[in-house]
């Protein structure tokens, strides 16, 4: 009898089923990580510019409007509304979420709210689409 060297196919096909298998693990719990990430990033950006808006609110006895809202960190507001802004103190750039939307900001003279819709841009959702506020911090 001849003996011959090499996998069979019911070899091969066991080994790429269980390659298959595994991969789809992997690349599951790395993509779940990513979202985490994300949502992770949001939270940190939150808290810089709420420590941006703490410092505005020191120097100008207020916080911004949500007229003039987070643009007041970079950009010098009408003298009545910042009458000790300082150029450059705040923030050096305002921050966009990392789905690329800008944060958003309210403000109804109790408490500033800064936020971001998710990766959707539409209010509620969950998961990646959920809204992240500073007060759900």
């Amino acid at each position: 009898m001849k003996r011959r060297d090499g996998f069979t196919l019911i070899e091969i096909l066991v080994v790429v089923t269980i390659l298959g298998i595994l991969a789809t693990l992997v690349v599951t719990r790395v993509f779940g990580r990513v979202t985490d990430a994300r949502i992770q990033a949001a939270k940190i950006d939150i808290r810089t510019i709420d420590s941006a808006l703490s410092l505005y609110r020191l120097d100008n006895y207020r916080y911004p409007s949500t007229e003039i809202g987070l643009r007041a960190l970079i950009e010098r507001p009408p003298k009545t509304e910042a009458p000790n802004w300082k150029e450059g103190l705040y923030i050096k750039k305002l921050p966009v979420d990392p789905w690329g939307n800008p944060y958003l900001y309210r403000y109804d003279e109790i408490q500033p709210d800064i936020y971001t819709l998710g990766a959707d841009a539409k209010p509620g959702g969950v998961g990646e689409a959920a809204d992240i506020h500073w007060s759900g911090l």
